[in-house]
Formats: structure tokens, C-alpha cells, sequence
């Protein structure tokens, strides 16, 4: 629902534009009997009403309607107006965290022991024109007989951005002598990074705090201690009732912007609701990662015709990001992204491609129909993406 606060301001009788104030001065100035008669544009005593009167008046009234009013209420503050509605109910935005993890090294044999010093860097591809890095945080040594063994990361900047799906960590820009490969596996990310707060999820959090004043026995109070921790958003959070484990219990399952929480992410939330009491006596509170249900896609790019072949390569990758976007593998594009107990179109996905590449002359998907979900999350176990002739 769009709220018109003009509107609101007329029925109130407030005139909102220059000619309605206009007409209320001349009103005015007939009822008071002013001999006054020049009402011509260019009447000096006009000019000077509309100096004086008329503009400030409209700058008041723009004032009310575009900005005080709509920061009045909850669902159209923004900004600083925002955090001060939030002060309100105990609330502040969250800061912006950098991602944090392990990306694992693959040797190229294990004879004897290997040092990966602090500071190594790990790039992505480029995503849209942009490469991810992320740092190790500390010298790990890999010893004598270990093939495979995991670093410590972190990223090399804030943001929700660098939370990528498995696999896109592939690249040592400097190689490491006696490292084979590397990669972030499934759950890599032990803290996801996130973007400082953005209004939007800031005002569920702000509507939630409302049902959640006795911190005790009900879905909102513990949805205002999950989400207290960075990367996770109101609506991504899911409960589950029917006393799972008997008598006082109830699961939930959380979901982050792109990639997948780990599990010791969801243990320190678990950690801070069961352990340090933060739940209601005799409760029996859980949180689980969002169960990942395995999906394999195929789809054929047909670009239009005398492309050259870098803008076919071009197009085909940037197709390749927009799709695992769509499945929370990246956040560089702005797609329907795809969520529990729901209907994701892939007509919609297909619009949504043509709308954002202009080089883009027809797609087809592998599958046909929607992809349905209950308490799951697909993963793309496998996308294949190639060019048609």
C-alpha cells in the first residue's frame, strides 16, 4: 500500500499547492474588505504575498508531506529518522562485519610439511567485473602425510557480497609453492559478512520488537535474539512448532543473504539462547542451518546475432552469475532470489535475463514448471550454461 501523505494533508484542509494557497490569501483579502482589486501576476501586492506567504507556505507543506510525515511511522522512515524510531524500541542498526572462515588447501603431494603464511591472498573470477579476495589470518602449517587442510580467512573488505557459494574461491593470484588447488567448500563461512543494516530489514526488526516485549514463550522474541546477530534479516528466519523433541521444544531454521550459514555460526546462536538463558522457562529452542535440497540446471544462452565472440563469452558468464544469484550464490545482481515455502518461476527468471542483458536473444531451461519448496533451500548442485548457435 503507497501512502499519499498530500492526500492526508487535504483532508485535513491544508492547502498543498501554490494556486490553493493562492485562492485562500484572496479569500482572505475579500472577506476582510481590502480595496485591493489588482490581482494580475504582476500586481506588486500579489508578487509580495507570493514572496512572503505563498513560497514558505509551500516549503512547510513540501516539508510535511515528503519528509516529517513519511518519517513519522514505521513503514516509510528511512535514514537517520529510522534510527531514531528504533531508539524508540531498544533497537540500532547493525554494523557492516567482514566475512569470515576457511578455504581449503589441496597440496600437490604430502611429503614433508607446508607453510601457507598469514596475508595470502585467494581471489574469485571476476563477478561482474569485480574479484573478491579474501587474506588468511594467521601462518598455518600443514604437517608431514596431510594432503588436504584448511586456512583461516577473512575478507578483504565488509559486506554480504563476499558470502559466496561454494567453489568461487579458486584463485592464488601468487602461487604458493607445493599448493595443488584451493577452494571454499559448502560451509566455509564460520561468520557471514554482511552490509551495514539497510532500512528495509531494519524496519521488520523495528515491527518484530512490537510482539516481542515480553522476551519469553513466542516466535517474535526469539526471532529478536536471532536476528541480532549479522547477516540474518527477520524473514529469514523459520519455525518450526509441533513440539519436535517433545513437550516445549521448537527448531529454527535460518537462512542468510547468499551462501550458507555454518554450523559453528549456528552453534554461537544456539550457545547465546540455550546457555546463557536467553529462552523461556521449560523451552526447548533449537536453530538448524536451512536444510539444502541438491538441484541440477541446464540452460542454453542464445545471443543475438554478429556478436562478437567476447560479448558471447561475456554474456554466457554473466548469465552463469545471474543464475546462482537467483540461488543465493552471489549478491552482483538483483533477481527474484529464490526462498523457503515458495514458488520460484523460472518464467520469471527468464524476464528477468532478458530485462538485464540486452545481448540476450532467447534462454532455455533444461526443466519445465516451477521449482517448488517446502522447509529447504535448492542448492545448484550443478549448473551447466551454454551457448546456442
Amino acid at each position: 500500500m503507497t501512502v499519499d501523505y498530500r492526500e492526508m494533508l487535504r483532508e485535513a484542509g491544508v492547502p498543498t499547492t501554490e494556486p490553493e494557497m493562492e485562492k485562500i490569501w484572496k479569500d482572505l483579502n475579500e472577506e476582510q474588505g481590502s480595496l485591493i482589486q489588482n490581482d494580475s501576476k504582476w500586481s506588486p501586492f500579489w508578487r509580495l504575498i507570493t514572496a512572503i506567504v505563498t513560497l514558505p507556505c509551500k516549503w512547510l507543506v513540501d516539508l510535511l508531506a515528503d519528509t516529517a510525515l513519511p518519517n513519522t511511522f514505521l513503514k516509510t522512515a528511512t535514514g537517520i529518522w529510522l534510527d531514531v524510531f528504533a531508539w524508540g524500541v531498544d533497537l540500532k542498526r547493525k554494523e557492516a562485519t567482514a566475512a569470515r572462515g576457511t578455504i581449503q588447501f589441496t597440496r600437490v603431494n604430502s611429503v614433508g610439511s607446508l607453510t601457507i603464511p598469514a596475508g595470502t591472498v585467494i581471489e574469485t573470477p571476476a563477478i561482474s567485473g569485480y574479484v573478491y579476495r579474501l587474506l588468511t589470518t594467521e601462518e598455518v602449517t600443514a604437517a608431514d602425510g596431510e594432503l588436504v587442510f584448511n586456512v583461516p580467512v577473512q575478507a578483504e573488505k565488509t559486506g554480504a557480497a563476499y558470502n559466496l557459494g561454494p567453489g568461487y574461491y579458486s584463485i592464488l593470484p601468487r602461487p604458493v609453492p607445493g599448493v595443488a588447488a584451493v577452494k571454499n567448500e559448502v560451509e566455509w563461512l564460520e561468520v557471514p559478512g554482511a552490509d551495514e543494516e539497510q532500512d528495509e530489514p531494519f524496519k521488520l526488526r523495528c515491527r518484530n520488537q512490537f510482539s516481542a516485549v515480553g522476551q519469553f514463550h513466542h516466535d517474535a522474541a526469539y526471532t529478536s535474539d536471532i536476528t541480532q546477530f549479522a547477516g540474518i534479516r527477520t524473514d529469514y528466519v523459520y519455525f518450526e512448532h509441533g513440539a519436535p523433541r517433545g513437550p516445549g521444544s521448537a527448531n529454527a531454521y535460518i537462512m542468510i543473504e547468499s551462501g550458507s550459514p555454518s554450523q559453528d555460526f549456528v552453534d554461537a546462536i544456539n550457545d547465546y539462547i540455550r546457555d546463557k538463558g536467553n529462552h523461556g522457562h521449560g523451552d526447548d529452542m533449537l536453530c538448524f542451518p536451512m536444510p539444502l535440497a541438491g538441484l541440477a540446471l541446464g540452460v542454453t544462452v542464445y545471443p543475438v546475432a554478429n556478436l562478437s565472440e567476447d560479448r558471447k563469452a561475456a554474456l554466457k558468464q554473466g548469465v552463469e552469475d545471474f543464475i546462482r544469484c537467483a540461488f543465493r550464490e552471489n549478491s552482483n545482481y538483483a533477481p527474484t532470489q529464490i526462498f523457503p515455502f515458495s514458488r520460484f518461476s523460472l518464467s520469471r527468471l527468464d524476464r528477468e535475463l532478458h530485462d538485464y542483458f540486452s545481448d540476450l536473444l532467447s534462454i532455455e531451461f533444461n526443466r519445465t514448471g516451477d521449482i517448488l519448496t517446502d522447509m529447504d533451500l535448492p542448492q545448484l548442485t550443478e549448473l551447466i550454461v551454454e551457448l546456442g548457435a
